[in-house]
């Protein structure tokens, strides 16, 4: 196996994405956060598909969420900086544990994009 970790060809077709925000043209935050809530909320669907033997049930989740959101979405655009994986995936399980205290009345793609915005975007 080569040193960059293969993925099945459904993941090659998901990457055929296009490229809505090029750096030089970085969305306002408040435009930021609700494309990272949307994001999230794919990343959620996608999950889902692909774990649909189990009903979208995954304890690792925030692993495939953090490379689908880093690999095969326009995140690193969005934010204008590419989040490295491990702490993105830290920010996931967190704010998942955050949000499950709080209850706050936002969607949880919202509460998250928040956070995520205001610790990753670049300014």
């Amino acid at each position: 196996m080569s040193a960059e970790r293969q993925r099945p060809d459904a993941f090659d077709a998901m990457r055929q994405t296009v490229d809505r925000f090029p750096s030089e043209r970085r969305p306002p935050v408040e435009d930021r956060t609700r494309k990272v809530s949307d994001l999230l909320h794919e990343a959620g669907e996608t999950h889902h598909v692909v774990y649909r033997i189990t009903d979208g049930a995954d304890d690792d989740w925030a692993s495939f969420y953090a490379d689908w959101l880093t690999e095969l979405s326009e995140l690193p655009q969005v934010l204008g900086v590419t989040p490295v994986r491990s702490e993105l995936v830290y920010w996931l399980v967190r704010l998942d544990k955050e949000y499950a205290e709080r209850k706050p009345s936002q969607h949880w793609e919202d509460y998250y994009a928040e956070r995520l915005v205001e610790r990753f975007a670049a300014t």
